[in-house]
């Protein structure tokens, strides 16, 4: 049932970009903290290289609808608000997928995060926006999914 939810929200990050996306385009990492723990983790993480937790959003409660029975399912969205804004003005067509968004659930005693690789927005970005800006923010998610594998 865990996998299913996991499916569901791998299509919902999914349909927020060009059908040509895989697996691989995604960064992914598996936590032993339990859920609550791993949300904290996260969220420092998140503070302590320099963005900030614009808004945690709960998705279980479409899940509970549809008969799942979970309370351990977010989105945490995140950002710089200067980058955010310097984004949008510089490649309007990049509004719809900011700020970055980082889905974290519970499977069993563990927590998984996953998330999108920025360098896909380079290429929706085109030549408006150096391709090197979504360089440093992969290296800022991997280093903060880093933190939260770590944390103990």
């Amino acid at each position: 049932m865990r996998r299913q939810l996991a499916v569901i929200i791998f299509a919902i990050m999914l349909m927020q970009l060009p059908q040509r996306v895989i697996a691989e385009d995604m960064i992914m990492t598996r936590s032993v903290l339990a859920f609550p723990e791993a949300m904290l983790a996260l969220q420092e993480s998140i503070a302590a290289h320099g963005y900030t937790v614009s808004r945690v959003q709960r998705i279980d409660i479409g899940l509970t609808g549809m008969g799942y029975k979970t309370d351990k399912y977010r989105i945490v969205f995140a950002a710089k608000i200067d980058e955010i804004r310097e984004l949008t003005d510089k490649a309007p067509q990049l509004t719809p997928y900011l700020p970055p968004k980082i889905a974290i659930f519970a499977e069993g005693d563990q927590t998984i995060l996953v998330t999108i690789n920025p360098k896909l927005y380079a290429d929706i970005a085109g030549e408006a926006i150096s391709p090197v800006f979504f360089d440093r923010w992969e290296s800022d998610l991997r280093s903060i999914f880093y933190d939260v594998n770590i944390a103990r």
